[in-house]
């Protein structure tokens, strides 16, 4: 747009750090005139302004309160980096992305909604597609290299599919472990416990073995279900129409003893 080239120096930067993952603003996806587009909320953009990771930039204005970054945020409006847009329905299925529509009266307000029409900085756009071509060049022209290189290549080929057969090597016997210990010696063990967790490549191997025990519920569960179940005793307690009394009586032959029988009667409601 004309207007973005007339922009200041200052204003792009602000506009290119609410446009980088730095900011920190939640990006949403909407339907404008039949194309996607990337749309915020006023709120999230002024959180990002009066973070401390705006006040460390340069050769940005100052921001010192939220009333700053609204102000800053409606001058940049004119230069049409973002624009305030209207909210509506889904386009498809209740999960597809909303419909959007320019409003005619652009100002700034915490609590609307604004439609990106800037993407931003493209240099690692740019850097991405010349390393894709250039990777594809080195692949095309491999017959071409020297006989070192395609030596070393073929080296580190065998090295990376030796460790992927580790891998499974591993997982395969860990297996085989595990299904003899449940056997032999219940829960079972297990090699590397943290084998195909989330975790980091050094703690995926520590510790090195560890008992299959299952997990223990929290208390907080417990008193959940507890109290669940003792709520639905007294609901059908309070609907029914008689109720089940247990009482405990002494056995006749010795009364001196201290174990007691216990014998349940229904007695009828007498309501």
């Amino acid at each position: 747009m004309e207007q973005q080239a007339t922009a200041p120096a200052e204003v792009r930067n602000v506009v290119n750090f609410l446009r980088s993952s730095k900011a920190g603003i939640k990006v949403r996806v909407g339907v404008l005139n039949g194309k996607r587009i990337d749309y915020f909320k006023g709120k999230s953009a002024v959180k990002a302004l009066t973070s401390p990771a705006f006040a460390k930039l340069k050769n940005v204005p100052k921001v010192e309160s939220e009333e700053d970054a609204e102000k800053l945020l409606a001058s940049i409006i004119p230069y049409a980096f973002y624009l305030r847009v209207d909210r509506g329905q889904p386009s498809g299925s209740p999960s597809s992305p909303k419909l959007l529509q320019v409003n005619h009266m652009q100002l700034f307000q915490n609590a609307e909604y604004y439609a990106w029409f800037y993407e931003g900085s493209q240099w690692t756009t740019y850097v991405g597609g010349i390393a894709m071509v250039a990777v594809m060049l080195a692949g095309v022209m491999f017959p071409l290299w020297p006989p070192i290189m395609r030596l070393g290549v073929w080296y580190l080929s065998i090295g990376v599919l030796g460790l992927i057969g580790l891998f499974f090597a591993i997982a395969i016997v860990r297996l085989i472990f595990y299904i003899i210990t449940v056997i032999v010696a219940s829960p079972g063990i297990w090699i590397f416990p943290k084998l195909f967790a989330d975790v980091g490549f050094v703690e995926s191997f520590i510790p090195l073995w560890e008992w299959d025990l299952p997990k223990k519920k929290s208390k907080k569960k417990r008193t959940e279900k507890v109290s669940k179940g003792k709520g639905k005793e007294r609901t059908s307690s309070a609907n029914g129409s008689s109720h089940t009394e247990v009482r405990e009586y002494a056995p006749e032959s010795s009364p001196g003893l201290q174990s007691r029988s216990a014998r349940v009667e229904e007695v009828p409601d007498e309501s």
